[in-house]
């Protein structure tokens, strides 16, 4: 990785040309539970954010309990595309290609299995594994109709961005692409491989977005230029110049949002939330409105989960 973007085409006010969710690259929640290591501290992340404010109960099976999930076809093709956007920069400018892309999916898909078996149980027969690798193949084919790698040299990929509020409240995020100009002006790049929202729920797929420009303005003292959302399911790009004031209501917002989720915890009442979400829900059989029942919360979960805000 180079330490600023050498970018030939112009994309934005100081912003040279040119977003699996947001925890640990080829992870899902629940993925680590069991295991020997030790836990590092809690944080607040966008995915764990986004899953309070549409059920506490879920938030709750995913950051407390940490139960695991099945893979998703939906998700682990993200993960797939991602990860091939995200090597497809190792190679140099000239050398990323469309067919470079495409030649590595199957190489990455492999390492996938590899790293976890689970998700070959995602497919009836090679017949739905193959049209399931066409579509993601259709996906990076769409991201060359939206951009040119071969213009591009990222100033940082899949960067892991931490930062502790004045608060004592940590944040903590996977940043998909970070462009810096020549100017030193920065821009945040995510990559979604669904269709873009209308334009009435555009505010909700910022959130992300907004959370990791306050992580990088209170990191490095400077508010990102411009926010970039790729959304190659349907080639449209969503852009977003934040300011410094919108930046300051946010971090409000977050510490607003932080006080709710520790009082709920510390109550032990996480109320459950229906919605038209829940017909996804990985774990319907834990919860009171499909007639099911919570396990026994566990404590030491709950204590984890406290330490997002040193004292």
């Amino acid at each position: 990785m180079t330490d600023t973007v050498i970018e030939r085409e112009a994309a934005g006010p100081d912003v040279a040309a040119v977003e699996t969710t947001d925890e640990s690259p080829g992870t899902t929640p629940g993925a680590a539970a069991g295991g020997t290591q030790e836990r590092r501290r809690a944080a607040i992340s966008p995915s764990r954010a986004k899953d309070f404010l549409q059920c506490p109960l879920l938030f709750r099976f995913r950051a407390i309990d940490r139960l695991p999930e099945p893979p998703s076809q939906a998700a682990v093709k993200g993960s797939l595309v991602h990860s091939v956007l995200e090597r497809l920069f190792d190679l140099p400018a000239s050398g990323r290609t469309e067919e470079a892309a495409q030649g590595m999916l199957d190489p990455q898909w492999q390492e996938l299995q590899q790293d976890r078996p689970d998700v070959t149980g995602m497919f009836t027969g090679p017949d739905e594994l193959g049209a399931w690798l066409a579509e993601a193949r259709s996906l990076l084919s769409q991201y060359f109709r939206m951009e040119n790698p071969r213009r591009l040299e990222p100033a940082e990929r899949e960067m892991l961005v931490e930062t502790e509020l004045a608060s004592g409240i940590l944040l903590r995020g996977f940043v998909d692409r970070m462009d810096v100009a020549p100017t030193g002006a920065v821009r945040v790049v995510d990559y979604k491989t669904g269709r873009s929202p209308h334009p009435s729920y555009q505010d909700n797929a910022l959130f992300q977005m907004r959370f990791y420009a306050l992580m990088l303005w209170r990191l490095h003292g400077t508010v990102p230029a411009r926010l970039q959302l790729v959304f190659l399911g349907d080639g449209r790009i969503l852009t977003h110049d934040p300011s410094e004031d919108e930046l300051v209501a946010f971090e409000r917002d977050l510490e607003a949002l932080w006080r709710r989720m520790a009082e709920v915890a510390r109550s032990g009442r996480f109320p459950h939330q229906p919605s038209r979400l829940c017909a996804w829900c990985s774990f319907q059989q834990f919860c009171p409105a499909f007639g099911g029942e919570p396990p026994e919360l566990p404590a030491d979960g709950v204590t984890h989960l406290l330490g997002v805000q040193a004292v």
